[in-house]
């Protein structure tokens, strides 16, 4: 290599070994930042969890870390999808007091709408809560507490009240109210609140008996 290209190529040498080293700096900073923030945000993402969890079930219920007491199912035939289930469960002085479902209704009218449904040790309905939905505003959203007292139509129910035929919206001959103009969104949050009672029969102790393991955010 010539002098004169020598002398012209030494600047880009420079300029990449800047690039470089900023480009490491940076790195090293974001590695920095995330160990820094990382227990604070995990920490903040489980009292999410847990406002979520005691909107369905009263924190009077129970004694246990209900947020570190949980276990993944995964079941087609009760929740029509290959995703595993997150199932918390609460405890009162070391016996079973309810569980908490994580789930969804696969089927709703933009696609699956995510719950959150408490179930007593007794089958009876704590509370439901809708937690995410890409449904349509101002028709599918009144599934939203926020929106409407509509999911609260399942608080005390069990498999016995109502019996299997009023397990679906009146329009298909059951006991819960459809929207003016969506009749899919609420069917879907019905069957799928149906289908975890009948889950939670089913495997009752099987739930509380399981070794937990360490809970996520799905």
């Amino acid at each position: 290599m010539s002098k004169a290209a020598n002398s012209a190529f030494r600047p880009a040498l420079g300029s990449a070994g800047l690039l470089g080293l900023v480009a490491v700096i940076g790195t090293a900073l974001l590695a920095g930042v995330f160990h820094l923030t990382r227990d604070r945000i995990a920490e903040q993402e489980r009292l999410t969890v847990l406002r979520q969890l005691n909107q369905v079930l009263p924190a009077v219920v129970y004694d246990n870390a209900l947020y570190d007491d949980s276990i993944l199912v995964t079941d087609t035939e009760f929740f029509h999808h290959r995703d595993p289930v997150r199932v918390y469960r609460a405890r009162r002085q070391g016996a079973p007091a309810a569980i908490v479902m994580s789930h969804v209704a696969p089927d709703g009218y933009n696609g699956a709408i995510r719950l959150l449904t408490a179930i007593r040790f007794d089958g009876t309905i704590s509370g439901v809560r809708v937690v995410a939905h890409r449904e349509t505003p101002g028709l599918g959203d009144p599934v939203e507490i926020e929106r409407s007292d509509w999911i609260r139509a399942f608080e005390q129910c069990s498999l016995e009240n109502p019996d299997a035929s009023g397990w679906a919206v009146k329009r298909d001959g059951g006991v819960f109210d459809q929207f003016t103009g969506a009749t899919i969104t609420p069917r879907a949050v019905v069957q799928a609140v149906h289908k975890a009672l009948e889950y939670h029969q089913s495997h009752k102790l099987e739930l509380y008996q399981t070794p937990g393991e360490p809970s996520s955010n799905e």
